[in-house]
């Protein structure tokens, strides 16, 4: 469920774009008037403000918006801007040229959208970039990684809900005996967390529990310390459970030393106008403390407020 709050009655796009000129005009930057209009306007009102700005003062908004913003707030104002599927090119691109084994940031964007919604940030990604993502994974990343990776941004996942329950026990049963010796890199493992439909994936991970007695994430926490275990691990959760594991990036964004503020602002741009209800709601089951309390405690200025506005508890 979305947290953005759209007004019943919105301006038209030019009057936005004449509002965020003023916004931009004399010698300061009115940054709660740009907080006022772009937190409350859904991906289709906000593409159709750029198109209008650019079309109407002959520039780039977003180029605007990164000259006259700064740090954290800048980067937010930025990713909330972009279309969904520019703003996965930018954010898959940044992950791949800065790629570390802990970095869960390429397993979002193929596990937590639609298959239509990967697809479509495929597609920006050749425009924006001249190249693909698979290549570019396929170059940052090495071994195991590499495997799980480029198979993970290149699937097209079947979205129905049909299930082959053979199917389910075949594979449950292979990967129990792929995790029990400890083949983690097997192929035939990789596939099944890769390819497989959400709802093949649920089934099949169901029969693993009833059948063994243990839910396979558990089972594949053997290492702790074991990053590509830990990949496997955030697939699943991701693909079945986005709620909880977005809940988790947040509690360690926020509550970890010190904010972890490209965390906190990358889940709150992606998922505000997905599931961010659900997500707060989780985070606040799991740590007994509102998001917005949280977010509140930890972050301060701009940010803060632009931050409060899309998970629907701002002042405007």
């Amino acid at each position: 469920m979305s947290t953005l709050k759209v007004p019943h009655s919105v301006p038209a796009a030019a009057d936005d774009c004449e509002q965020l000129r003023k916004a931009f005009a004399g010698w300061g930057t009115n940054e709660g008037l740009i907080i006022s209009i772009l937190s409350h306007r859904n991906a289709d009102q906000r593409k159709l403000i750029r198109e209008t700005y650019a079309n109407t003062f002959g520039e780039d908004l977003l180029k605007v918006l990164d000259k006259e913003l700064t740090s954290d707030f800048e980067r937010l104002v930025h990713l909330w801007t972009l279309d969904s599927a520019e703003r996965d090119a930018f954010l898959a691109n940044e992950a791949a040229k800065k790629w570390t084994s802990s970095n869960r940031v390429l397993v979002e964007i193929a596990c937590a959208r639609s298959s239509e919604q990967l697809f479509a940030a495929r597609r920006a990604y050749h425009v924006l970039y001249k190249k693909s993502i698979e290549e570019d994974v396929a170059l940052r990343t090495t071994g195991d990684f590499r495997k799980l990776l480029v198979l993970l941004v290149s699937s097209y996942r079947y979205e129905g809900t049909e299930v082959d329950l053979n199917l389910a026990k075949t594979e449950a049963k292979l990967l129990h005996d792929k995790i029990s010796k400890k083949a983690y890199n097997d192929d035939d493992l990789i596939r099944i967390f890769a390819t497989r439909s959400r709802a093949q994936t649920n089934a099949t991970f169901n029969h693993y529990k009833d059948e063994f007695g243990k839910d396979i994430n558990k089972d594949l926490k053997d290492d702790p310390k074991n990053e590509f275990l830990s990949l496997l691990r955030a697939t699943s959760k991701c693909l079945l459970h986005p709620e909880k594991y977005f809940a988790k990036v947040l509690r360690l964004a926020i509550n970890g030393r010190g904010t972890h503020e490209e965390d906190l602002t990358r889940v709150v741009a992606t998922r505000a106008e997905v599931d961010l209800k659900t997500i707060g709601d989780e985070y606040q089951r799991r740590n007994s403390v509102p998001l917005d309390r949280a977010i509140g405690k930890d972050t301060s200025g701009d940010y803060e407020k632009m931050l409060l506005e899309l998970i629907g508890h701002g002042d405007t």
